[in-house]
């Protein structure tokens, strides 16, 4: 069974979909981290750093289940015809993972894509020439500015992802802040990209935040106020960050990350 975190009648499992290096060095990734802050960073998450001294992200979605139903976050680097071949580990491993956690994907009725870049779209739409919903019941949640600014994110996405979705009726356009009706809220937490959003499960005096690339590192975990090269307006992603990590005082915030080496992070 994946690694999971009970909240209240939610179980928010990570899906593991591949690991590797990334395509450039961390230190043009973060150009204003200071030698103490990527100490820092190291001592907590060690494992990304490898033994050559590259970035090494895990990349995985995260299932959420309930007696509701189940969402999933995200839909990784995909197989290895997808978008995110040139550069990552594909083919992913969502396929085994969801299964390893009993989901068909049949049974997902949700789907929430944070935003628009290949590493977290890959198994959203599969077949090549023949393209069609890898979740064949689900409807597909993405922010409307995600989509009007998906000429400068990628493209490509369009003829790959986009209307494939449209085609089957499986596309839901959001505009900002949304309860879904499985209980859990997507949270619009723009800056990485025009329509990043990530989404939250409360039960009690816990959240869950399913981060997306609201951060991509923990040198950002521990100073959010650290820009990454590759948002698109960086002061928006700052404020988005602040805001998903200033949580009230008296609650406990769990992040539920992509790319570190945990899934689960306790605030």
């Amino acid at each position: 069974m994946p690694p999971s975190l009970q909240a209240g009648p939610y179980t928010v499992i990570a899906l593991a979909d591949g690991a590797g290096p990334f395509f450039s060095p961390r230190s043009q990734a973060f150009p204003e981290a200071t030698a103490a802050q990527w100490a820092a960073a190291d001592r907590f998450d060690p494992g990304a750093l490898d033994a050559d001294g590259r970035w090494w992200l895990r990349f995985r979605a995260f299932a959420i289940r309930s007696d509701r139903g189940v969402t999933l976050v995200d839909a990784g680097i995909g197989p290895a015809d997808s978008p995110a071949a040139a550069w990552a580990p594909v083919p992913g491993e969502l396929p085994a993972s969801l299964a390893a956690a009993g989901i068909d994907p049949a049974e997902v009725d949700t789907v929430v894509l944070t935003h628009l870049h290949t590493d977290h779209v890959g198994w959203a739409v599969v077949g090549g020439e023949q393209a069609r919903p890898y979740f064949p019941n689900a409807a597909y949640l993405l922010q409307r500015a995600e989509l009007d600014a998906i000429e400068d994110i990628n493209p490509q996405l369009r003829s790959t992802v986009i209307d494939p979705l449209r085609r089957a009726d499986q596309l839901r356009l959001l505009d900002g802040d949304t309860p879904l009706r499985g209980g859990e809220r997507v949270l619009a937490t723009p800056g990485h990209t025009p329509g990043h959003q990530s989404v939250l499960v409360t039960s009690g005096r816990d959240l869950v935040a399913v981060t997306g690339d609201l951060l991509v590192h923990a040198v950002q975990l521990l100073h959010p106020e650290l820009a990454y090269a590759h948002e698109m307006d960086a002061e928006r992603a700052r404020s988005s960050r602040e805001r998903m990590l200033h949580h009230p005082a008296d609650g406990t915030l769990h992040l539920a990350t992509p790319h570190l080496t945990e899934p689960f992070v306790t605030r």
